[in-house]
């Protein structure tokens, strides 16, 4: 695509769109860098630990954990790899299909989550939240539901 062919947009929503993959990219790097450096604990993992401690049973097959963090398959698995390292989480075959894992939260991952829950709460007002004075979060977040309801 040409650039003339953005003239389409409006200055706002050009500056917008340029805009919203480095400020992703921005939030994602703050709010590891504050788990990492007040709980030694990775975005990725913090994650993975929330989405669990939501499951039934705390307890949730490696596939759709992966698609809950938009991870690949892959890249769960060091992460639960790492988790099960320290005992926060406990992965094992799936009774219900031999062919997939499950994660289950431990007692201590739960306590290690409990933990980290407010650097991730601080980290996100300081980095997302308070940047976004006067902006209606009810309609912010009805809009990227919709955009993710989509795909």
């Amino acid at each position: 695509m040409r650039d003339d062919d953005a003239s389409a947009l409006t200055d706002d929503e050009r500056s917008l769109i340029r805009a919203l993959r480095p400020a992703m990219a921005a939030l994602m790097r703050d709010f590891d860098d504050d788990l990492q450096r007040f709980q030694r604990m990775s975005h990725a993992e913090y994650i993975a630990l929330m989405f669990l401690s939501e499951a039934p049973e705390h307890t949730m097959r490696l596939s759709d954990l992966a698609e809950l963090c938009q991870q690949s398959a892959s890249a769960v698995g060091r992460t639960v790899k790492r988790l099960e390292a320290e005992g926060l989480v406990r992965r094992q075959q799936s009774v219900h299909d031999a062919r997939s894992f499950n994660a289950t939260l431990t007692e201590a991952g739960v306590a290690r989550l409990e933990e980290a829950v407010p650097v991730h709460v601080a980290s996100v007002r300081r980095h997302f939240f308070d940047q976004l004075e006067g902006v209606d979060l009810g309609k912010l977040a009805l809009a990227f539901q919709r955009i993710a309801q989509k795909s």
